[in-house]
């Protein structure tokens, strides 16, 4: 597993208190929750000390049996969530409510943030009921674009484009949509953080983000964090596109019947594979994707191969969303 580590950075004094075993207790902003964690994530927007509704503990985790300690693998309970790399450590989810973390030998910080920032808070963030995507998203406005797509497609850069044409990042890599407004479903706001590749960086430039030293040998991309260019607040949910490669930036609606289909594939949980997903759980999801797929539907955005045109997506984008039409 190549796993990006995030220089470390240390919160003011108001957004920490000590917690046990001598680690200090870190309080953030994320995804509409108030986060307490005894891993530092300067990642994360930080906030005064307060009840949290999510908490992030190190310790550690009791396997149950049949599980193996160090091993490499998933483990899902009805109220339990084990996922655990040899490299890195095992976190164990609570209700949504709870992260333990326990980390491998030597582990520090840094390298437990890459997955307790991308599937860990996915897993977290579904089972507190939220529709999570592997995807990125933007603000245009009072309105809003998804970017969803196979690995390499180009979500984050993409999103990059449209945060140098003057928008506003919503969330990296973890779009969390909250549809308990019925009609109505919202993107939640992640972090202020983008991870692009060296050569996506040079050609966007993004002269209001701070770019995260490469610690790691094997890490393909550098994390970029953004001191303005960042949507605070939710986000109703616009356009959701699939990237594809294509010879000029054009947009096209899918068909309704391959909607479903695509919010199905790009939802995060699906990564997981058929053990995360079973009884209510699952009808719910599928519930969940159908809702987004009926009011929003799914367009396809073709994206010209090259990053010096990257603006030709960017202004497909910008007519497509000021023409109202789904």
């Amino acid at each position: 597993m190549n796993l990006p580590i995030a220089s470390l950075a240390r919160p003011g004094p108001a957004t920490g208190t000590m917690a046990p075993g001598g680690r200090v207790r870190h309080f953030y902003k994320a995804y509409g929750l108030i986060v307490s964690s005894d891993v530092a994530l300067p990642e994360l927007t930080p906030t005064a000390p307060s009840t949290p509704d999510l908490e992030i503990a190190v310790g550690p985790i009791d396997f149950p049996d049949g599980a193996s300690r160090g091993a490499t693998g998933f483990r899902f309970e009805a109220t339990r969530q084990y996922l655990s790399w040899q490299a890195v450590g095992t976190f164990m989810i609570s209700d949504g409510r709870r992260i333990d973390v326990d980390p491998a030998p030597g582990i520090d910080d840094p390298l437990l943030a890459f997955p307790l920032l991308g599937p860990v808070m996915a897993l977290a963030l579904h089972r507190r009921g939220l529709l999570v995507l592997h995807a990125s998203a933007i603000a245009v406005g009072g309105k809003s674009v998804i970017f969803m797509g196979d690995k390499g497609a180009g979500k984050s850069t993409t999103a990059g484009a449209m945060i140098r044409a003057g928008h506003r990042l919503i969330t990296d890599d973890v779009v969390a949509l909250d549809l308990s407004d019925p009609g109505r479903p919202m993107i939640l706001p992640g972090f202020p953080q983008l991870k692009l590749a060296a050569d996506a960086a040079v050609a966007i430039r993004l002269d209001q983000a701070e770019v995260r030293p490469q610690v790691h040998p094997q890490i393909d991309k550098a994390q970029h964090r953004l001191h303005d260019g960042f949507a605070a607040e939710a986000v109703p949910v616009s356009r959701i596109y699939v990237l594809e490669r294509g010879e000029r930036a054009a947009i096209s609606q899918l068909a309704g019947v391959a909607a479903l289909p695509a919010i199905i594939k790009f939802s995060y949980i699906t990564r997981f594979g058929r053990q995360a997903l079973t009884g209510d759980l699952a009808v719910t999801h599928l519930s969940q994707c159908a809702e987004i797929a009926g009011l929003i539907g799914v367009n396809r955005l073709e994206v010209p191969a090259g990053l010096a045109r990257l603006d030709e997506a960017v202004a497909a984008i910008e007519t497509d969303l000021a023409s109202g039409t789904r």
